[in-house]
Formats: structure tokens, C-alpha cells, sequence
């Protein structure tokens, strides 16, 4: 097809990288531990891992897995936050030519062993905060899984240390609920055990799967995506070169640093701050808690901020924190947004704070996280999500698959060598979101202009349809979260006896004298009648996801039925 967005890319970008320059990730992965070898890798609660380390470490675990007599291609599920140890986990899962089952440590029991049930993971690497979700997920003894290895917070800070932040995770903070998991093994002891044994290194192609990077479930049930080595590789390689503009901004001398405040387990991270990390021999600052605000700008505060990767919630949250604004910016070269729509009001208050512009990206678990992003050079919030990147092709198609004019919404569809096999043995389920040509149907509603950049609309499945006028969240809570007193805002369709669906706005205030009345007269001034909120709620906070992306579906769940009529 013809990619004219291509006279659009910034100077020295290419318009398709190559991914068979590298056989695995592995591969790739291996080479950055040669290249970097002394210099910090990643680092957690003062304590770094360099190249070196975690190229030692995370050998000696793949060893252990390998001897426990796991056959290549086995699923080993890691269930983590961002501590040092996961890192080492997932390197050495793919190290030992097995397939990384990235886990939300939040899941329930439920959500946990629908997981493990689904991808047949034979062995489980958890932290011991979440093991108690694990013994409830394995006691039916439905699951394949028949090896644990539980990690406790403290492993890999050093002997003192551990100790210390051990005793104070167990006994103070009470963050260690009694579990019973018979016959596990806990992470230090395989690490040492795992020096000692032989390592097979297994001849890994771009065709073997190398992660089952799991849906959100938030419009559905969770499915994994089966992401290739070559599906990441690829997707490692274009990334790499679109961030060369925006790292040009800023003088960095020596080792560039990324922040790792969303969580390693979710794609964006993994893919943005964990493996580009690794690729580009940058410094990953891990944030076990980034709900902890007090905590994260306490460890910013001890290191130059370079790259920043986040979520419009997070951003928000960040940027209206006085002591967050103290901060030293002036390496700040990329602010990275994700996971959802980057809204205006916050990107220029982060903008004023920061001296930074939020550069927007879009991707997806089955496209192995970014497949579209705004040039990292650029000087100021678009309110798109920016051009396909290198290898990337994208259409915008109608209802029957058809390409619409440029400057028409459709739903976004992605080819490339960054899209999924498809989902983990869901043959009929990967069927309904892969057309004829081998676009992926991204179930999301853009825009393309006639230079190739994209603008989101919203979700297929949040649009609200009132009087068989389309409506879409994107846009209204877009507009109200530049309101003064507006903190946050979600906005949902719930049914309507006269029009079928109307919008109802939730908001948490950022000023507690702002009232219903202020908000109801600001939409009437900036909405069309149909797109006006017939219902407003004031909560002190909305559902968010693993990476903070607020979720409409659970307040659509909880006022379904309420509001008919």
C-alpha cells in the first residue's frame, strides 16, 4: 500500500527497519549483556543490577527451570511488580527457551487461574505478597502447573538490606497475607542451586513464541496474545529509531535513564521501558508502588529523569504534586504517552511543569505495544496519537472492511511484523479481529489526516449511540477535564428510555466548591444537545487498571439498569 506518511518522518528515521538481524530475542537480549556489561541495568529501591548481573542471574535461574524438566515452548507465568527480580525472571524464561506468561500481581484468584488455565503455564514465579492469590487460584487443582518459586522483596538488595525491607514488608507493613504452597521453592535458593547446573542454550527462531502478553479482560474475557521473538524484535527496532529525534533534543552524556513507573507485567512497560531498556543500554528506574506519589517523587528526586514513559492519569497525578514541580527536568528528552488518550488539559499543565512535551504513542497488547506514535522531536501536544511507525501499514475501515476517505472515522486496522500470531489457542476468536489481508482490527475509532497522522476517537464498544446520534467519551471528557475544578472524568452510556442510551459524566473534583450546576452550564455551552451529560456524579475516585487507565465499563456495569427511564 502506499505509505505517503512516510515524507512526514523526521530526519533520519527510516521507514523499515529489519528484523531478521536478529534470529530471537534472546539473541538481542544477549548481545546488550556483552555490550553493557558493567554498566547499571536496573535499579529498585537503591539497589542496581548491572548488564553483568542480571546476565549471571537470570542464567542460573533458566539452568534451575530447564533441570525441573520443563520441555521447550513450556508456559512459566511471572507474577510480579516492578522489583529487580522480575527482570531477571522473564530473561531467564526466555533464556531457557521457554514462553513468558506476563501475570497482574492484582488479579484475583478467579482472574489468576483463568489465566494459568488458559496458557497451561507448568511453573509459576511469584512474589510473596500475591502467593496467597496463587495457593486460592491452585486449589482445585485444575492448573498445569507444577513448579513455584516465590520471591520476597528483599531478594537481590543484598544480605542487610534484604533482611531489613523483609522484616518491614512482613511484620510492619502486614503486606505478606499466610500462604500455603507445598513443595515451593523460594528465589534465592534456585538462584544459588541454579549456578551449579548445567544451562543448555536452545537454538530460539523468529517463529517460536517467546510471551502470551494477556488482554486487559476490560471488554472481555482476558486472551493471550502470542507474541513472536521476531513480533518483539521488530517492534524493539522501530522504537529504537523513532526515539533517536526526541533524545537529540536534549544533550545526554553517557547512559540515558527511563523511568519504569507502569507496571513491567503490562506491554506498554515491558516493551518501552524493560526491553528497550536492555536494547538501548539505558538505566530502568523500577516503581514498585507508583500509586505511592510521595514515594515515586522521593525516588525520581535521586536520579537525572531522561525518558519518561506513562499513562494520562499518572501524568496528571504527577504534574499537579508541588514537590514533583521541584524536581530537576532539564534532561527530561521524551515524555512517552500511552494506555489511553493523552487529554489536552493535562499535557499542558505537564508541559508547564516539566518544559517537556507529552509525545503520544498507540498500541496495543496484540501489537507488542507502540505501532504508532508522534514524533519525538515535536514541541507540543497534537491531540493525536501520530504516524505509523517504521514496518507499519494502517487502514481505517468501515463496517465491511472497506477503506474510508481520509478525514472519516473507522476502526483502526494494523499489518506488520509487529502484530500477534494471534490469540493463545483462539483460533475462532483470532478469526473475528484479523481481515482477509492480514490487518488486525484494532477495535479502537480513528481518524487518519492527509499526512498520516491518526486520531483516536474512542473505543468501538464505549461509543454511546443517543437517538442514533454517535457519541464519544474521548471527546466530552476531553473538553470537561480542562474545566477548573475538574480533577478527573470518565464518561459512560447507560440506557434511556427516550433516546435509547444518554451520557452520564462521573467527576472527581480538584475543587471541592465546584457543583453540578457549574458543569451542567460549561456543557451546555461547549456540546450539541445529544452529547450533553444527562447525568453527573461527583466520586472521590473512578476504577483504573493495572497501568491507571480509568475503566469505563466497571461504572457502566455498576449504573446499568439505575438510570433507565
Amino acid at each position: 500500500m502506499d505509505r505517503f506518511w512516510l515524507k512526514y518522518y523526521p530526519p533520519g528515521v527510516p521507514a523499515d527497519i529489519d528484523p531478521s538481524l536478529y534470529p530471537s530475542l534472546v539473541t538481542l537480549i544477549e548481545e546488550s549483556f556483552a555490550k553493557y556489561r558493567d554498566a547499571k541495568a536496573y535499579v529498585c529501591m537503591g539497589t542496581a543490577l548491572t548488564f553483568g548481573e542480571v546476565d549471571v542471574l537470570s542464567q542460573a535461574l533458566a539452568a534451575w527451570l530447564q533441570n525441573c524438566g520443563l520441555k521447550r515452548g513450556a508456559r512459566v507465568a511471572i507474577m510480579m511488580p516492578n522489583v529487580l527480580q522480575y527482570p531477571v525472571s522473564v530473561t531467564a524464561v526466555l533464556r531457557a527457551g521457554f514462553i513468558a506468561v506476563n501475570v497482574n500481581p492484582l488479579y484475583s484468584a478467579r482472574e489468576l487461574e483463568h489465566q494459568l488455565k488458559d496458557s497451561g503455564a507448568e511453573a509459576v514465579i511469584v512474589l510473596e505478597n500475591f502467593a496467597v492469590t496463587l495457593q486460592a487460584a491452585l486449589a482445585d487443582g485444575q492448573t498445569a502447573v507444577k513448579h513455584v518459586i516465590v520471591a520476597s522483596m528483599g531478594d537481590l538488595l543484598g544480605l542487610m538490606k534484604g533482611a531489613i525491607v523483609n522484616f518491614a514488608v512482613r511484620s510492619i507493613r502486614k503486606l505478606v497475607p499466610p500462604y500455603t504452597l507445598p513443595g515451593h521453592a523460594t528465589f534465592s535458593r534456585v538462584i544459588a542451586a541454579g549456578k551449579a547446573m548445567p544451562f543448555a542454550r536452545p537454538q530460539l527462531g523468529p517463529e517460536d513464541v517467546a510471551v502470551l502478553q494477556y488482554t486487559g479482560g476490560t471488554t472481555g474475557v482476558a486472551k493471550g496474545a502470542t507474541l513472536l521473538h521476531r513480533t518483539i524484535v521488530a517492534n524493539l527496532l522501530a522504537s529504537e529509531a523513532w526515539m533517536q529525534p526526541g533524545l537529540k533534543r536534549k544533550n545526554l552524556p553517557g547512559q540515558f535513564t527511563i523511568v519504569c513507573a507502569l507496571p513491567l507485567y503490562h506491554v506498554f512497560a515491558f516493551i518501552t521501558c524493560g526491553l528497550l531498556g536492555m536494547r538501548t543500554g539505558a538505566l530502568n528506574i523500577l516503581i514498585p508502588d507508583p500509586r505511592d506519589m510521595k514515594g515515586v517523587v522521593k525516588t525520581l528526586s535521586k536520579h537525572r529523569i531522561n525518558i519518561f514513559p506513562g499513562v494520562n492519569t499518572l501524568f496528571n497525578a504527577l504534574a499537579n504534586r508541588a514537590d514533583f514541580a521541584r524536581l530537576d527536568f532539564s534532561g527530561l528528552a521524551i515524555s512517552n504517552g500511552g494506555g489511553m488518550a493523552v487529554q489536552e488539559a493535562v499535557a499542558k499543565k505537564w508541559l508547564a511543569v516539566t518544559g517537556c512535551p507529552i509525545v503520544e504513542g498507540y498500541g496495543l497488547s496484540e501489537t507488542s505495544a507502540g505501532v504508532t506514535c508522534n514524533p519525538t522531536d515535536s514541541e507540543a501536544y497534537t491531540g493525536s496519537i501520530g504516524l505509523p511507525m517504521p514496518n507499519v501499514e494502517i487502514k481505517i475501515l468501515d463496517e465491511q472492511e472497506r477503506e474510508v476517505p481520509l478525514g472519516q472515522p473507522g476502526e483502526i486496522a494494523i499489518r506488520g511484523p509487529q502484530v500477534m500470531q494471534g490469540y493463545w489457542q483462539r483460533a475462532d476468536e483470532t478469526a473475528k479481529v484479523m481481515t482477509a489481508e492480514g490487518f488486525f482490527k484494532s477495535g479502537d475509532i480513528g481518524e487518519m489526516d492527509e499526512r498520516g497522522f491518526i486520531r483516536i476517537v474512542d473505543r468501538k464498544k464505549d461509543m454511546i449511540v443517543v437517538s442514533g446520534f454517535k457519541v464519544y467519551p474521548n471527546e466530552i471528557e476531553g473538553v470537561v477535564s480542562g474545566y477548573p475544578g475538574v480533577h478527573e472524568c470518565a464518561v459512560v452510556g447507560v440506557p434511556d428510555a427516550r433516546s435509547g442510551e444518554a451520557v452520564m459524566l462521573f467527576v472527581v473534583k480538584g475543587n471541592p466548591d465546584l457543583t453540578k450546576q457549574e458543569l451542567e452550564a460549561f456543557c451546555a455551552h461547549e456540546f450539541t444537545a445529544y452529547k450533553r451529560p444527562k447525568f453527573i456524579e461527583f466520586r472521590k475516585e473512578l476504577p483504573k487498571s493495572n497501568i491507571g487507565k480509568i475503566l469505563r465499563r466497571e461504572l457502566r456495569d455498576e449504573v446499568t439498569g439505575k438510570k433507565a427511564g
